[in-house]
């Protein structure tokens, strides 16, 4: 997943994100608030030892979510 697809589809993501990957607060997920460099961060922070898993599992999640908006999925 990508900036621009963690923008578009951050209000679905983080719900399954916080259910997925417990170690994310509330207050997480607000200071990410869909920007990727603040994700990254918290992936790392979170999960340092589990990064290449839980950005695997991201891009998992972004292929089988539905369009965006527009109709569009964009790669």
């Amino acid at each position: 997943m990508n900036v621009d697809q963690l923008k578009r589809k951050w209000m679905q993501f983080k719900g399954e994100l916080k259910q997925q990957w417990g170690k994310f607060t509330d207050n997480d997920l607000q200071e990410i608030g869909g920007n990727y460099d603040k994700f990254i961060g918290k992936v790392q922070e979170r999960y340092g030892d589990k990064k290449s898993e839980l950005m695997k599992w991201a891009d998992q999640w972004y292929h089988k979510s539905p369009p965006d908006a527009t109709g569009k999925k964009t790669q």
